[in-house]
């Protein structure tokens, strides 16, 4: 019995320590609470795509679908002018949408940098632009009070010594060692982990606090790439160093790691999948249309109840939204983009209350059928979002009765009337205007006892 009671108390004494050796660092859950406050209670930010792949216009994948060797993707290089940048009217544009925070692409899967890095010649100020965009994009965001975020591709399809893999351009028709072997004869993936870590930190230590880092992806298998290929635990280690309340997302491939992650990024999904991310740390990136870089023949753009329909349902469900544009190659962002800016500013001038500092709704409040909701538990508020109008001239909420002490409609404060004849049992029935109210998704505020 002694024994067995010795090898259980090892066993777990192994497990114990396992486990510690699965942190990176020694923060609590509620210091990683407060950390990240700002960002859970914003709920709302502009992810913005802009690189060379603006000029072809056909997909910021366009090297890779299209087989793009270096020599014919010089072009886009040498062609990259923005002569419309103007970072001030993208701040501006961002904030009137209701966004919070903003992330940029400093550098995506070409290698192009849009700062100017010491580490390369591929970057904005050898090109026409002649100018450090970052610093640009950073002080324009700053002086609107939009948080500023990062996003760095650990990708690089024109660095000389990033070993090709099974989503390279140059990666072979079929998988084989061999083939894989005479491809990569010369490069040095120890060589480009120097060079991504040093790219890293003059972004985190040249344009001052930042706040979020997106470092982009890890595809982890026999022709891919995860976390030993990138060095992610030292990585990490080097960006909580420089930035310790820096938001890091979960692309590094360090999932095996408590601490190796601070939220889960859901990707061009629907709003019925993001609910099962509910009582999670997440945020779901989304792009108006198809593409996440300009695309100017993609056609399949969200209309702004779909866009509603997002954001809503990830602030019911406790998570946030990232919501893209993909600037034009003058550094503009086009018509459609700007129609769907204004159209969800429209909407969150009336109904950001909903939005900012609320999360899904506590479990003895039920959605009616059409209905989302959301709650913030300091005000002791809760938001019906009406995706359907009702056509009876009322709405019956079940088991609200005795737990409301005044309705109204969030866009302009009006009360909603207690239909007391209707409300029975435990039935709260409000009463509402025939017409439905110029949003797309009206609003109803609860003011809980």
């Amino acid at each position: 019995m002694k024994k067995t009671i010795l090898l259980t108390l090892l066993s777990l004494n192994l497990a114990l320590t396992g486990s510690a050796q699965k942190r990176l660092g020694n923060e609590t859950a509620a210091e990683k609470t407060k950390r990240m406050e700002w960002w859970t209670d914003a709920r709302f930010g502009m992810f913005i795509h802009w690189g060379l792949y603006a000029l072809p216009a056909r997909h910021e994948w366009v090297r890779n679908y299209e087989h793009i060797t270096n020599e014919n993707y010089q072009k886009y290089f040498d062609q990259f002018n923005p002569d419309l940048f103007n970072p001030k009217q993208w701040a501006k544009e961002a904030k009137a949408a209701g966004m919070k925070y903003a992330v940029l692409t400093t550098k995506h899967h070409e290698g192009f940098t849009l700062f100017d890095s010491k580490y390369t010649d591929y970057k904005a100020t050898n090109t026409q632009a002649k100018r450090d965009l970052v610093r640009e994009f950073v002080d324009a965001f700053r002086a609107e009070g939009i948080k500023v975020g990062f996003y760095y591709s650990l990708i690089d399809w024109h660095h000389p010594d990033f070993t090709i893999d099974n989503v390279h351009p140059l990666r072979p028709a079929k998988d084989s060692e061999e083939a894989y072997a005479a491809l990569n004869k010369g490069r040095d993936m120890a060589k480009y982990r120097k060079y991504l870590y040093n790219q890293v930190t003059e972004l985190l230590t040249k344009y001052g606090k930042i706040d979020i880092l997106w470092a982009d992806f890890s595809y982890p298998g026999k022709y891919g790439k995860g976390k030993d290929d990138w060095g992610s635990v030292e990585l990490l280690k080097q960006i909580r160093k420089l930035q310790p309340g820096i938001i890091v997302d979960n692309r590094l491939d360090l999932n095996d790691y408590e601490d190796g992650t601070d939220f889960e990024t859901p990707e061009q999904v629907g709003p019925k999948e993001l609910e099962k991310y509910r009582g999670k740390v997440w945020e779901t990136c989304q792009t108006f249309s198809g593409s996440w870089g300009y695309h100017r023949d993609e056609n399949t753009w969200k209309s702004n109840r779909k866009l509603l329909d997002l954001l809503i349902t990830s602030v019911a469900n406790g998570g946030n939204l990232l919501l893209n544009v993909g600037p034009t190659a003058r550094g503009e962002f086009d018509y459609r983009a700007e129609t769907a800016l204004d159209s969800l500013g429209i909407w969150m001038h009336a109904n950001s209350k909903s939005i900012y500092h609320c999360t899904f709704a506590p479990s003895d409040f039920k959605a009616a059928e059409g209905t989302r909701l959301t709650y913030n538990k300091d005000t002791k508020r809760l938001y019906v979002h009406l995706f359907e109008y009702p056509n009876t001239g009322n709405i019956a909420l079940e088991g609200y009765k005795d737990k409301v002490k005044y309705a109204q409609f969030l866009h302009d404060n009006s009360e909603l009337q207690v239909d007391a004849e209707k409300s029975k049992g435990n039935s709260l029935v409000l009463k509402l205007p025939k017409k439905k109210p110029n949003f797309e998704i009206p609003v109803i505020e609860l003011i809980l006892n």
